[in-house]
Formats: C-alpha cells, sequence, structure tokens
C-alpha cells in the first residue's frame, strides 16, 4: 500500500559550522519557529543571523509587541546539556543527517542523536503497534524485528509499551533506532529506562526536541513522521481502528512510504486497523519475507524533479492584510495542507507563504505534523 508523494519543497539550507550552530539553535527554538518556518525565515532573509534580527519587527507587524526570540543563554544551556548526556546536534546539512528524511517537506532541521549514527546509513524498516498488545503481537513484533536485522535491516520504532517495544528487543543485537517524542536524554515512557539505555549503547536514540524535555501529546504526531520517513516501509503488527499507529501508517502514505499489516481475527479489536490497512491495499504480512519482497519489488529511482515555475511578485501591503484575513476565513480547527489552502485561495504560492509565517507567530495559525495547518481556536 503506497501513495505518491511530491518532491521536497524546502530549500537547501546552507551549510552549518561550529561558528552559527548557536544561532541556528537559537533560531530554530524560538517562539512559533518550527521547521516549516525556520525555512521559510532563512529564505526570506539569507542567513540566520538577518532572520533572528528580522523577527521581532515580524512579530511587532503580526501585532506582538514583545516578542523576544530564543536568548543565547538558552540555546548554550541546551547544547551543555547534550554534551553532558553524551549526544550531538546534527543539521540538516550534516553529513550524519539521515538523507532519506530529506524527502519530508517537514523534515526536521536538526536532531539529537545519542549512539551509532552509522545506522542511519543503512536500510530501515519502522515496525509498530499497539501499547496494550496481545501476548501474541508482542511474540510477532519481536520475531519480526529479529527476522529483520539477521537480513541485513535496521528496524525503527518509538520506544513505546508494548509492539515497539517487543521490536527494539528483537533487534537490539542487530541495530535498533528508537524515534523519542521528547528529549533525546529522556526516555519515555519511564518503564523503558533500561532499554532505551541498552539503544543508546548498542543502536541509536533520536530526536528532534529539545534536550531534557518531557513529551506532551503533540510531540508524538512529531515524533511519528520521522519513524515512518526513516524507513523503506513501516510495518503494523497490532492496531486499533482509530489509534496512534494507524495515524502513523496514515502520515507514512502521505509521505509517499509504504505500509504492510500484519492480519488478525476479525473480532479482535486490538487488530481492526491493521485489517482495514490490507482491506485498503496495504501488503499482508505472515513474517519477514513477505517485507523483504515487498521491499524488494520497490522502485530503485525517484520520480524526476518538477520543472521550476517562475514566482509572481508578492502583493503589495493592503493585499497581504487582504490575504490574511482570506486565509483564516478559510481554516478551521480541522487541519488540512498547505496546497489545499492554497487552491482554495487561488493564491500564487509564494504570495501566501510570507502571509502564513505572519499568522504563525501571531499565533493565529498553527502547523501540525505533516505540514498541516489549522486555525488557533
Amino acid at each position: 500500500m503506497t501513495k505518491n508523494a511530491g518532491s521536497s519543497t524546502h530549500p537547501p539550507l546552507p551549510p552549518t559550522t561550529e561558528d552559527d550552530q548557536l544561532s541556528r539553535l537559537r533560531l530554530l527554538r524560538s517562539r512559533k519557529v518550527g521547521p516549516a518556518t525556520y525555512r521559510r525565515l532563512l529564505a526570506e532573509h539569507g542567513t540566520v543571523t538577518a532572520a533572528l534580527d528580522a523577527l521581532p519587527e515580524m512579530a511587532r507587524a503580526a501585532g506582538i509587541s514583545d516578542y523576544i526570540p530564543c536568548p543565547e543563554s538558552t540555546a548554550i544551556a541546551e547544547l551543555r546539556a547534550g554534551t553532558r548526556a553524551g549526544a550531538t546536534l546534527v543539521f540538516q546539512d550534516d553529513p550524519a543527517y539521515p538523507t532519506a528524511l530529506n524527502d519530508l517537506e517537514d523534515a526536521p532541521v536538526a536532531l539529537w542523536m545519542q549512539g551509532d549514527a552509522s545506522l542511519l546509513t543503512r536500510p530501515m524498516v519502522a515496525l509498530i503497534g499497539a501499547r496494550s498488545a496481545s501476548s501474541l503481537g508482542i511474540r510477532m513484533a519481536r520475531k519480526l524485528a529479529k527476522d529483520l536485522g539477521e537480513a541485513g535491516f535496521i528496524v525503527a520504532s518509538g520506544l513505546a509499551r508494548g509492539i515497539d517495544t517487543a521490536a527494539h528487543l528483537g533487534a537490539l543485537n542487530t541495530g535498533t533506532i528508537a524515534v523519542l517524542p521528547g528529549g533525546v536524554d529522556v526516555p519515555y515512557p519511564p518503564q523503558n529506562s533500561d532499554l532505551a539505555q541498552k539503544i543508546a549503547n548498542q543502536g541509536l536514540r533520536l530526536s528532534e526536541q529539545p534536550v531534557d524535555l518531557h513529551p506532551r501529546a503533540y510531540h508524538f504526531l512529531a515524533r511519528n513522521r520521522i519513524i515512518s520517513g526513516l524507513s523503506l516501509v513501516t510495518v503494523v503488527v497490532e492496531a486499533a481502528a482509530k489509534s496512534g499507529s494507524l495515524s502513523c501508517a496514515q502520515g507514512a502514505l502521505d509521505q509517499g512510504r509504504d505500509v504492510c499489516a500484519v492480519p488478525g481475527h476479525p473480532f479482535d479489536t486490538r487488530v481492526a486497523g491493521c485489517n482495514m490497512l490490507i482491506r485498503d491495499g496495504a501488503t499482508l504480512v505472515r513474517g519477514a519475507r513477505d517485507i523483504i519482497d515487498h521491499i524488494s519489488s520497490l522502485p530503485k529511482t525517484s520520480p524526476p524533479p518538477k520543472a521550476p515555475i517562475s514566482a509572481p511578485p508578492l502583493p503589495s501591503p493592503p493585499d497581504t492584510a487582504a490575504l490574511h484575513t482570506r486565509i483564516l476565513d478559510q481554516l478551521n480547527h480541522i487541519p488540512i495542507a498547505e496546497d489545499q489552502l492554497i487552491r482554495a485561495l487561488g493564491t500564487a504560492a509564494t504570495a501566501v507563504a510570507p502571509v502564513l509565517v505572519d499568522l504563525e507567530l501571531d499565533g493565529k495559525v498553527i502547523r501540525q505534523a505533516g505540514g498541516l495547518l489549522a486555525r488557533v481556536p
């Protein structure tokens, strides 16, 4: 089961040096600046320093008079905390940054890494599923992970209870990557602290969140896009009809990744989501061989990039004010894709992008996992 996705539209980031790492972290950690806003600010202002200098004025133009970018002391504290945790901060242009994530429109700008970063150069399979998994589901996940590892694949998962835990344990000796919803040094759930330490010693832990951050609910969706984005396929072992695992599978499809699923009994609500995925075209998995065969059938080349389109001029200030209103009229609490918004507005993307930055800084629009946009109530 797969869904086509377009090429990444975010501009390449300039090389990172030790001199500007602190400034880039400050920009990334500034209030209301996520990956998409970060890239737009760099594209508009050219350098990190210029973007930081422009933030207060942009905020004032959006109606925020007390906006202060992330203080230098805060960024220094995070860098020092990362060093104490034995973690490394890698920006998107660093050779150690996982190339698979560059395909994502909302790719993390930077990742904290703790462990063996060389695992990121090997082919990966995401193995996810229910937290309250059955004993059969646990056995299946561990067996799949072990067999995939012995076949040369790295197993990526989210360190959650149930299926995630079984997947990491099954692949611990061959290579596993845990993507954390909070700081790279904050194992979640706490019950998996011992497993998290083993992964740091034998595998790799990743997070785009600040060091020492304890996760909140919305961090899990952001985490899921990294798990699926790293992987050739996402395999769901057990998932209810409405579950985080099913959302992760949908996110994988939105990224253009393939999805596989382990079937279950129709009367078992814990596997209803897996059966739905198979019904809708996901590859049925009876064992690791089904996954490996499916990966072998995937195209070896990516589609050619779209031809560049000449950009129309930006709107004048009165038009910008009107565009603010039109965008807010189109949005509500239900997230929609940015390209869907642009089509509804009938306005060039180059005109909409800077206005969206204003609205995000003003706290009127929020950008969610997958680059989806919603109006803040």
